[in-house]
């Protein structure tokens, strides 16, 4: 044992010590105390920062990440281009071209493979570079603080010195010493293995050679905090945190794969480890495991088409009697070579790579493009309302107290001024109040908090739960600018959007959590803090009065919850038996107010008479002792009020979900807040209808239509499959309710999009098929999620929708394009092998040089322009795309058959044509190879087919822009369909410029005869020109007999129930 510990400690030495910081300090920083370690990195616990000493600190210390491979690795990526299964088929077909001595048509698959290869590793790394610059996009941040304000920043430029807030569900970014901490704990089982929540304690001073998991006062870079919150400067970045000593480690003293496969000595086992490598590695190397959904379908396509080629060439060797001869082995080779997509995976690649970097200009940070794909499915999307459908900048509106009255408050345009707008007083209880009783209003002007007026009893109680059992700091910042007319003009806030808005309805009377908790003058001492929590749905802050002595705990939160902990109720001035009576009053008032959209809390408070520690750190820095304390604490309090707060909806919500429900999405709103808040905002923003369209849905739908979390949580999995459909609305939503929602849905095949922020929502953002977490949300979340809205906007998501629908279906245009166009040649190369010459051979009708063409000096383009189309104008007045399916849909199979025939029949009936039509039917001896006087019709013959499938190729194209709507749709005139068609500038010029290109290779000597192996036409263009009308009729016809059949089943369909009837 001990050889092996000195064996350890000669290997060598870690770059820096555990504990210290990047610049070593006099002892590890677990050894230090705080202010210790504030002196010694030069920080400034209040105000953090400079923005100079920050950048310097940054460029002098490097920034906060692991040494890692680069992102993006050129080498890879290049060699991905060459080692794949397309580039394999071109290489089989290169050596059958240089084995048969077909060294035109062998050099140039060669070109084309070298072209193929060198676009492809362009194409691909400039993706890798664009999804890599994405990927920091949506990289962890955190709060830190510069100049003395709260900022915003990636935790990869987090540096020694920066003050740093943490608060549950945080990852934190860096190795911290810890100034603050209240309740604490975080998760540290990725370091030490411990499996419980550590606890923090920034009191603590320890040895230095104290270990990790006992450092109870730091807190690590990638653990995450689990509960609590807590204030720390950061000591350590990057390489020199304890998980950077544990990423050296590993990079100095990963173990040999041989020496794995060496550890079993059994010739069996080594066998079937080869066999698992090697089918690993086959996988990889032909797509069938790695990649997005659709790329592995691509992969599996490809393999069969692959198949498919073999034996078609064994077809063209049969036909011609196994002859041996050059040409027919070229063209068995060219009827392979037809088969394949070539371009397919490199338009694919440039194609994803554009969506994602057009997402982020919609606010939207897409995680993997499996994602990407699958948007365009979502048939359902669950979302929060607090900040997604509503704004998220909450202001008071009403406050209630028993005894006294109902305050209204108007905050004007600067909701967090509390010395602008107007506060009103009416002596009735909220649920007594007629909207139209103006009359009834005391008004009473807005007041400075300045001024401290004297306040009644009853009111200085109510403001010193809403003051002090909150975790908001208002203050207001001098202005000493030209521009301002006096100072203090400009208020600044910290803290959640709800606790903000009750600091600030407290500071209009001249309280502030601050001014009475900190200083020297502060009037209460702050003890411990209860945190809120989706289970208990309250919170409580213990302080104790600096006159009295005396400990009073404050407790706001879900009303139903406070009202269980309450034993009595302020009335004026007096305190009375909270009875069942009153409580049924209290719930009236809050129905009342929660049917204004309001969110209510209640407010409590008791004084605390059982003993107390004197010291406000026992109970602040050790969450157990807390936790321990909180039920008993939290129980017979007096009940001091009501407050709403108004959070309204974002003027975009109401016609985005709008947009949704015509794209056939159903949206579900799943909230924390009261039944009656919930339904308020859930109908002003459509989710839910109006109440005179409620009441003619049949009963068991209007019932199932709005729900509380007690309700359906209530309901076994058989009950809930059985409601007509499930709610639209869940009030007082738990964590686990949004989960059995989602497995709701999925029993009913729909495709779920979930929303979530908080470190409790990660389980169904992992449940759900897509997860859509918020920019300002938890890092855990984050991680959970597939998809960031850096907006917080549910209108972000429709465009996630649009332009997901938007990508897939250009997807599915330009593999249409290719695979249509192969049915094309296939079913031509193998009509024609009925053609043969004077020797027996089948005549090529297009050569093997005349398809590359095709599908990669015209099809490539045009393929790429189609992934650049903009949305078609009906994509979010469809219904989502069934993902059973996904690209290969039973109308994309019978598009692709249907004009891959029509293909074949114009580029077979234009050559047939000018062979037996207006020639004698020569069909010449040995054609394919080499040009003669004999071969002339057949050359023209075949210069009219190649015309006529080039042009019908690029037209198609354009034809693809719309599925289902004519090309030459004009409802804005001429111009108009012109400018369209303009718009797509890429696709344009695809097609204008090769359209023209066939000149050349028609009428270039050399390039003629001997390259493409045709020769000039002169009257065979009108063969040409009546071929490609004729494919342009027959693919407007087509999309009319679609269009018909559409109409006709939408009419068969289209029921007399409203949209709410059966939606889920």
């Amino acid at each position: 044992m001990e050889a092996t510990s000195a064996q350890t400690t000669s290997v060598a030495e870690p770059p820096h010590v555990s504990g210290q910081s990047n610049k070593p300090l006099s002892r590890p920083a677990h050894g230090l105390s705080s202010d210790e370690v504030l002196r010694e990195l030069q920080s400034d616990p209040a105000r953090g920062l400079t923005g100079e000493d920050a950048a310097r600190r940054l460029v002098e210390l490097g920034k906060n990440e692991l040494d890692r491979k680069e992102g993006v690795q050129p080498l890879a990526i290049f060699l991905e281009q060459i080692f794949n299964a397309m580039t394999l088929v071109l290489l089989l077909a290169l050596g059958a071209s240089f084995g048969i001595k077909a060294w035109i048509e062998g050099g140039i698959l060669a070109g084309i493979i070298v072209l193929n290869i060198f676009i492809g590793f362009f194409q691909s790394l400039h993706a890798e570079k664009t999804i890599d610059s994405l990927r920091t996009l949506g990289s962890p941040t955190c709060s830190v603080y510069r100049e003395g304000d709260t900022v915003k920043i990636q935790t990869a430029e987090v540096v020694p010195g920066d003050i740093v807030d943490l608060g549950t569900g945080d990852s934190v970014p860096a190795d911290i010493r810890l100034l603050e901490a209240v309740n604490l704990e975080a998760d540290e089982a990725l370091l030490t293995g411990e499996s419980a929540p550590i606890a923090k304690n920034p009191a603590l001073v320890f040895d230095d050679d104290t270990g990790p998991g006992d450092r109870l006062n730091v807190v690590y870079s990638s653990t995450i905090i689990t509960k609590g919150r807590g204030r720390g400067v950061v000591f350590a970045t990057g390489m020199f945190t304890e998980i950077g000593l544990i990423a050296s480690a590993l990079h100095g003293g990963g173990r040999d794969e041989k020496a794995v496969v060496e550890e079993s000595k059994t010739p069996l086992t080594y066998v079937r480890r080869c066999c698992r490598a090697i089918v690993k590695w086959l996988g990889e190397f032909l797509g069938l495991t790695h990649g997005t959904p659709l790329q592995r379908k691509l992969a599996q396509l490809f393999l069969w088409l692959f198949a498919f080629a073999i034996i078609c060439a064994i077809v063209v060797l049969g036909a011609n009697r196994f002859d041996t001869r050059q040409d027919v082995i070229l063209y068995a080779v060219t009827t392979a070579i037809g088969t394949i997509p070539v371009s397919l995976l490199l338009v694919l690649t440039v194609t994803m790579a554009a969506g994602t970097k057009k997402m982020v200009e919609r606010n939207v940070i897409m995680r993997n493009l499996q994602s990407l794909e699958a948007l365009g499915g979502v048939t359902n999307i669950c979302s929060d309302k607090t900040g997604t459908i509503t704004q998220g900048q909450m202001a008071v509106r009403k406050a209630w107290l028993p005894g006294l009255g109902t305050y209204s408050i108007d905050t004007g345009n600067e909701v967090y001024n509390p010395t602008v707008g107007s506060v009103s007083l009416q002596e009735k209880q909220p649920r007594d109040i007629d909207g139209a009783e103006k009359a009834a209003e005391t008004p009473q002007q807005s007041i400075s908090p300045l001024d401290e007026p004297e306040v009644k009893p009853v009111l200085q109680w109510y403001l010193n739960v809403a003051s002090l059992a909150n975790l908001a700091t208002l203050e207001r910042v001098d202005e000493t600018s030209e521009d301002s007319e006096k100072p203090g003009t400009t208020w600044k806030a910290r803290g959640a959007p709800t606790e903000i808005a009750i600091e600030v309805f407290a500071a209009r009377f001249g309280w502030n959590r601050v001014k009475l908790s900190e200083g020297s003058g502060a009037k209460w001492t702050h003890l411990a803090e209860f945190p809120f929590d989706s289970d208990v749905k309250k919170m409580s802050a213990l302080f104790r009065e600096a006159h009295s002595q005396e400990t009073h705990i404050f407790t706001k939160g879900a009303v139903e919850r406070v009202l269980d902990s309450c034993n009595r109720i302020a009335q004026g001035d007096t305190i009375d038996a909270l009875t069942d009576a009153v409580k049924t009053d209290i719930l009236a008032n809050m129905e009342a107010l929660a049917s204004q959209g309001l969110r209510v809390l209640a407010l409590a408070h008791k004084p605390v008479h059982e003993p107390v520690s004197s010291q406000p750190s026992d109970f602040t820095h050790h969450s157990t002792v807390a936790s321990h304390n909180r039920e008993s604490l939290e129980q017979d309090l007096i009940f001091r009020g009501l407050i709403g707060i108004y959070d309204p909806p974002r003027p975009e919500s109401l016609p985005s979900v709008r947009a949704c429900q015509g794209a056939g999405i159903v949206v579900h709103m799943l909230t924390g807040d009261h039944p009656q808040t919930a339904r308020a905002i859930a109908t002003e923003v459509s989710i839910l209808p109006p109440a005179d369209q409620m009441r003619l849905l049949p009963a068991d739908v209007a019932r199932s239509l709005m729900m509380t979390a007690h309700q359906f949580d209530a309901l076994s999995d058989e009950q809930i499959d059985a409601l007509p459909q499930l709610p639209l609305v869940v009030a007082r939503c738990a964590p686990s309710t949004k989960v059995r929602m989602i497995e709701a849905l999925h029993r009913r095949d729909r495709y779920v999009a979930m929303t979530g922020d908080g470190v409790n929502d990660s389980p169904s953002l992992k449940r759900a098929d897509i997860g859509i977490a918020m920019g300002t949300g938890s890092d855990v979340a984050k991680e959970s999620s597939d998809i960031i809205l850096t907006d917080d906007n549910f209108a972000s998501i429709l465009n996630a929708v649009e332009e997901g629908r938007r990508i897939f279906d250009n997807i599915q245009k330009f593999i249409l394009h290719v695979l249509a166009a192969n049915i094309g040649f296939v079913v031509a190369l193998l009509t024609g092998l009925a053609f043969k010459d004077a020797s027996g051979v089948s005549v090529f009708l297009l050569t093997p040089v005349e398809i590359l063409w095709m599908l990669m000096g015209t099809g490539a383009f045009c393929e790429t322009g189609l992934g650049f189309e903009k949305a078609v104008p009906d994509i979010l007045n469809r219904p989502p795309h069934d993902l059973k399916y996904g690209v290969f849909s039973p109308e994309f199979l019978l598009d692709m058959v249907a004009y891959g025939l029509l293909m074949a029949c114009c580029t077979i009936g234009s050559f047939t044509v000018v062979i037996f039509g207006f020639d004698d039917g020569n069909l010449g001896a040995n054609c394919n190879n080499a040009y003669s006087a004999a071969c002339n019709d057949v050359f023209r013959a075949r210069a009219t087919c190649y015309t006529t499938m080039t042009w019908i190729f690029l037209l198609f194209a354009w034809e693809l822009i719309d599925a289902r709507r004519s090309l030459f749709y004009m409802p804005r005139g001429v111009r108009a369909w012109a400018r369209h068609l303009w718009g797509n500038r890429f696709l344009f010029f695809s097609v204008t410029v090769v359209f023209f290109v066939v000149f050349g290779t028609l009428y270039i000597p050399v390039i003629d005869h001997v390259v493409f192996m045709h020769t000039g036409i002169s009257w065979e263009w009108g063969v040409v020109f009546v071929a490609v009308v004729v494919f342009m009729l027959g693919a407007e016809a087509w999309k009319w007999a679609k269009r018909v059949y559409v109409r006709r089943r939408a009419a068969r369909n289209r029921g007399s129930e409203g949209h709410w009837a059966g939606v889920a």
